[in-house]
């Protein structure tokens, strides 16, 4: 990191847009603050001036100021800190923003006391017979009281509604009238793999173990929001991650993600209401078919489709289904993939792809070695993600591949659980974001939210420097921390090199696409265990506010907001 003494960030004149010069007036300063650029060097400047949605250039406050003129909007950051808007290199978010105004949210509830209070106020607001949902985001670690809610818990506070709680991808309770309403009486109802509890008398609990696929065609059969309440719940999750100075996710598709599902987030776009800038992946909708699915799904999607809010990045993250035998991919299992990848480096696709654990990735590394032999695949940058358990050896596959690692935070949810399967000392080496950095790889970041973790990127930035769980464990080690301009990279510059948009955005840099939050506190110098209460106080897409919280909120109001 380094604090460049110019008065003007000479790299960044020389990079403004085509026409742009000394002379050219800002339509936005702001200045008397700590910017981090998040460029190769990480340079910090006081200020920074926007035009015409771009950064015009970076430098002191006296320079900057110098490019404002009686129409210029002048912002005294008051000596707060600015970064790049973050990029959720990998969530479900056009999924979560669907549901997102009708469900329940216990995400960052501190207490099981109050995440039931959330149930009884839910109960009292809406209609006898209406469903409640909480549809993940959370776990019992969270809680103070450090366990699950019981089923009686959930009847008696809502004893007039269906009530569906999701717990990660591994559990899920049903109120009485849940179970009633969804016709669940034996594991039957709840293929593939699904197991009810049941209490001394072999009577349903309500509470149910099975995984995402289960769970999937479970919750598909909930009651679905209308398109109005989808545009609505779109409009109110964006700007919620607009809060958290996400200003661009990579959507990785998903369980249950068809067509359809994509209207809201269109309507959003076509009606130029959309505050997130949005790269998606599609993923393959069901088993048997997936190559010619997708075939036929990017037949007009051709890669890149789309424009600077929106566009199709690529198949991805599930692209083949049900080829697995106790976590090993079969052998038509990896023919199918191997087909399939193929198909995607022809067509020139980025894809992203989830695959745990270390001890059989191998099969995807072969495949795509054995690809990369006709078709390069370095500049399609394909992401494995997930992985948390990647040994150091198949790292450097992944980096002489060119290939990228899509890091979450999955661990802080499931940190204590890892160190029951594996010791606490291989815990520590999980994951291995400083060596993986160290060898030159690029390392992106994102949640995986929101069914399984939180949204909250400060959260995630926290985890990632101190590796340690909601529950206050520490299970990975000092030793594989990213330091804090590294993890700021890691969600900025390299979660839009995810998104083929690094040319356009991730960095404060003159030419670039001025997205950027203002934060409540110093990303470099609050203590590590605060980074996950951060919050932006302003923040910028294309230089527009977008979201303004005190002592900014007048900013928002005049620009219409």
């Amino acid at each position: 990191m380094r604090r460049r003494g110019l008065g003007v960030c000479v790299a960044g004149l020389l990079l403004l847009s085509a026409g742009a010069s000394l002379a050219e007036t800002a339509d936005t300063v702001l200045f008397n603050g700590k910017v981090l650029t998040v460029d190769k060097d990480f340079a910090v400047q006081e200020a920074i001036a926007i035009g015409h949605g771009r950064v015009l250039a970076t430098g002191n406050s006296t320079a900057m100021k110098a490019l404002a003129d009686a129409h210029t909007r002048v912002i005294d950051l008051g000596g707060r800190t600015v970064i790049p808007g973050l990029t959720d290199g990998h969530i479900h978010g056009v999924r979560a923003a669907l549901t997102f105004g009708t469900e329940v949210n216990w995400i960052g509830v501190p207490t099981l006391r109050e995440a039931l209070d959330k149930i009884r106020a839910a109960a009292a607001a809406k209609p006898p017979g209406s469903w409640i949902v909480v549809a993940g985001g959370w776990t019992e670690e969270q809680f103070a009281e450090k366990r699950r809610p019981a089923p009686q818990e959930i009847a008696a506070a809502a004893p007039d509604n269906p009530v569906y709680i999701q717990h990660l991808y591994d559990w899920l309770l049903l109120s009485p009238k849940a179970m009633e309403a969804l016709n669940i009486r034996d594991d039957a109802d709840v293929a593939p793999g699904g197991k009810l509890e049941r209490d001394g008398n072999g009577r349903p609990t309500g509470v149910i173990v099975a995984g995402g696929a289960a769970l999937g065609k479970i919750f598909d059969r909930l009651p679905k929001p209308t398109l109005a309440q989808q545009v609505e719940g779109s409009q109110d999750f964006f700007r919620e991650m607009n809060s958290l100075g996400i200003t661009g996710i990579v959507d990785g598709g998903g369980v249950s993600m068809y067509p359809a599902n994509y209207q809201a987030l269109f309507k959003l776009w076509r009606d130029k209401k959309l505050t997130v800038r949005v790269a998606y992946h599609l993923c393959a909708p069901k088993p048997g078919s997936e190559l010619a699915d997708l075939q036929n799904l990017t037949q007009l999607l051709p890669q890149g489709f789309g424009d600077d809010m929106l566009h199709f990045n690529g198949p991805g993250e599930i692209l083949i289904w049900a080829d697995w035998t106790d976590g090993d991919i079969t052998a038509d299992g990896k023919a199918r993939l191997a087909e399939l990848l193929r198909w995607a480096a022809s067509k020139g696709h980025t894809i992203q792809l989830h695959w745990n654990p270390d001890r059989t990735v191998h099969d995807l590394l072969d495949v795509i070695e054995d690809i990369n032999k006709d078709t390069p695949v370095r500049n399609l940058r394909w992401t494995v993600l997930h992985l948390y358990n990647a040994s150091e050896d198949n790292l450097k596959r992944m980096l002489a591949l060119g290939l990228i690692w899509g890091v979450q935070d999955g661990l802080y949810f499931g940190g204590e659980r890892l160190q029951q399967e594996v010791g606490a000392e291989r815990a520590r080496e999980m994951p291995r974001i400083a060596t993986a950095l160290k060898l030159g790889l690029t390392v992106a970041a994102g949640t995986d939210a929101h069914r399984v973790s939180s949204y909250n990127p400060f959260v995630s930035l926290q985890w990632y420097l101190d590796g340690t769980t909601i529950g206050g464990t520490q299970t990975r080690g000092e030793a594989e921390a990213p330091s804090r301009p590294q993890a700021l990279t890691m969600y900025t510059r390299n979660s839009a090199f995810m998104a083929n948009d690094d040319d356009k955005r991730g960095t404060l840099e003159a030419g670039k696409y001025a997205d950027l939050a203002v934060l409540s506190a110093d990303y470099l110098t609050v203590p590590v265990k605060e980074i996950g209460n951060i919050r932006s106080l302003l923040t910028m897409v294309g230089g527009d506010v977008v979201y303004a919280a005190a002592p900014f909120k007048e900013i928002e109001v005049r620009a219409g907001r």
